[in-house]
C-alpha cells in the first residue's frame, strides 16, 4: 500500500505545483501593469509577498484550511502596503474553493466570510476604491465558490461510495463463485462413491469365484483375475480424481442416489420435450461401454445444458450429439433460441457453466460454451475415454 499511496500523492502534488507556479506567472505579470488607480508596481517586498501567496497553492490538499489563513493573512498585509490587491485574488479564490471542495459546509462558510473580509477591507483602503462593489464580489464569489466546492466534494464521495460498493460486489460474485464450485464438487465427489462402490463390488464378486474355481477351473480363474485387474485400475483410478477434488474439502455424509449414466440421455430428452422443448438425439461413431465417472460426466453436462434452454431459450428446438471418436467422447448440445449478446456472456458466469467446468476438469476434459452465430446457444464436451487414451487424442 505505500508504494500505491505514494503515487496517489505524487500526482496531485505535481498538478499543484503546476497550478501554483501558472497563478505566480499571471501575478507577476499583473503586478508589472499600470492600473491607473494609484497603486505602486510591484517592488521586492510586493514580489517577495506575492511569491510566498501563490505559492502556497502547492500545499492546498494536504492542509487546505492551513493554506486558506495564510493566504489571507499575506493577502491582508500585501494590501495594507498598498499594492493591487486583484494581483493575488486568483490564490484566494483558489484557496477558498479548495476549503469549499475538502471540509464540511460551516468550515467553508468561515473561509468564505474571511476572504469577504479581506476583499471588504482591500476596498475600504483603496485609493479610488468603491465599497459598495467590494462588498459585492465579496458577497457573490465566495457563495459561487462555496458552492461549487461543496458539490465537488459530495461527487467526490459519492464516487468513493460508489467504488467501495464495487469492490464489495466483486468480493460477493467471487464468494458466490467460489461456493458454487465447492458445491458442485462435494456434489461430484457423492456421485463418485457410488463409482467406487461399484467397482469394490466387482472386485469382491471375481476375486471369490477366482478363489472357488482356482483349482478345478484355472481358466475361469484367470479370467476372474484379469477382471479384477481391470477393476481395479479404474478404480484407483476414480479414487485419484476424487482425492484430488476433495483435498481441500471435508466428506459431506448425504445419502447417494443411483448414479445415471449414457444409457438415460433418451428418457432425459423425453423428458425435456415434455417441458415444451423438442430434443433430438443423435449418436455417431461405435457405441462402447465407457467408463462410469465419464459416462456420469457427459450425463450431467448434457441435462444442464437442457436445462439452460428450458429456462432461457424456450420457445427453441434442441440437438443432443453424441460422438464416440477412437479415444475420446463428444457430447454436443445446441439449440436455436433467440440471438444471445456474447458481452452478455462473461466468462464462467453462472453456477451451471462452472459445474460443467469442475466436471470436465475431473475428468480431464474440456468444455467450451458460447452462443451460435445463427442464433442459440452451444455447449460442446470433450472426455477423453482414459488417461492413456487423453494423451493419444491430444496428439490428433
Amino acid at each position: 500500500m505505500r508504494p500505491l499511496r505514494t503515487t496517489r500523492l505524487r500526482r496531485p502534488l505535481t498538478v499543484d505545483t503546476g497550478i501554483a507556479l501558472a497563478y505566480l506567472a499571471c501575478a507577476l505579470l499583473l503586478g508589472q501593469q499600470d492600473t491607473r488607480e494609484g497603486y505602486p508596481r510591484l517592488d521586492t517586498s510586493g514580489y517577495a509577498l506575492t511569491c510566498v501567496i501563490n505559492l502556497a497553492l502547492i500545499a492546498r490538499r494536504r492542509a487546505p484550511v492551513a493554506v486558506a489563513v495564510g493566504v489571507y493573512g499575506v493577502w491582508t498585509v500585501y494590501t495594507a502596503l498598498g499594492y493591487w490587491p486583484a494581483v493575488n485574488s486568483l490564490a484566494s479564490l483558489m484557496a477558498l474553493y479548495t476549503v469549499a471542495a475538502a471540509r464540511p459546509l460551516r468550515i467553508a462558510v468561515a473561509a468564505a466570510v474571511g476572504l469577504g473580509a479581506v476583499w471588504v477591507y482591500a476596498g475600504i483602503v483603496a485609493p479610488d476604491g468603491s465599497v459598495p462593489a467590494a462588498v459585492a464580489m465579496a458577497v457573490v464569489f465566495p457563495a459561487i465558490l462555496v458552492r461549487f466546492g461543496q458539490a465537488a466534494r459530495q461527487s467526490e464521495r459519492r464516487g468513493e461510495r460508489l467504488a467501495e460498493l464495487t469492490r464489495q460486489l466483486r468480493a460477493e460474485r467471487d464468494e458466490k463463485a467460489r461456493r458454487a464450485v465447492a458445491e458442485e464438487q462435494a456434489r461430484i465427489a457423492r456421485e463418485l462413491h457410488d463409482v467406487i462402490a461399484h467397482h469394490m463390488s466387482v472386485i469382491s464378486v471375481q476375486s471369490g469365484l477366482a478363489r472357488y474355481v482356482f483349482h478345478s477351473d484355472p481358466a475361469t480363474a484367470q479370467r476372474a483375475l484379469g477382471t479384477i485387474a481391470d477393476t481395479s485400475s479404474e478404480a484407483l483410478e476414480e479414487m485419484r480424481r476424487m482425492l484430488t477434488l476433495l483435498r481441500d474439502s471435508a466428506a459431506d455424509p448425504e445419502s447417494y442416489a443411483p448414479m445415471p449414466g449414457l444409457g438415460g440421455l433418451a428418457e432425459m430428452a423425453e423428458r425435456v420435450r415434455a417441458g415444451g422443448v423438442p430434443v433430438e438425439l443423435v449418436v455417431e461413431g461405435e457405441v462402447r461401454p465407457l467408463a462410469p465417472g465419464v459416462e456420469l460426466c457427459a450425463y450431467r453436462v448434457a441435462q444442464e445444458a437442457l436445462t439452460n434452454v428450458l429456462k432461457h431459450a424456450r420457445p427453441a428446438h434442441a440437438e443432443v450429439r453424441l460422438t464416440y471418436r477412437p479415444h475420446s467422447l463428444r457430447v454436443t448440445v445446441t439449440d436455436d433460441g433467440k440471438r444471445v449478446d456474447p458481452a452478455r456472456v462473461a466468462e464462467g458466469a453462472g453456477h451451471g457453466l462452472i459445474g460443467m467446468r469442475e466436471r470436465a476438469k475431473l475428468y480431464g476434459g474440456a468444455v467450451l460454451t458460447g452462443p451460435r452465430p445463427e442464433g442459440g446457444f452451444e455447449v460442446r464436451l470433450t472426455l477423453p475415454t482414459s488417461a492413456a487414451a487423453g494423451r493419444e487424442d491430444a496428439g490428433d
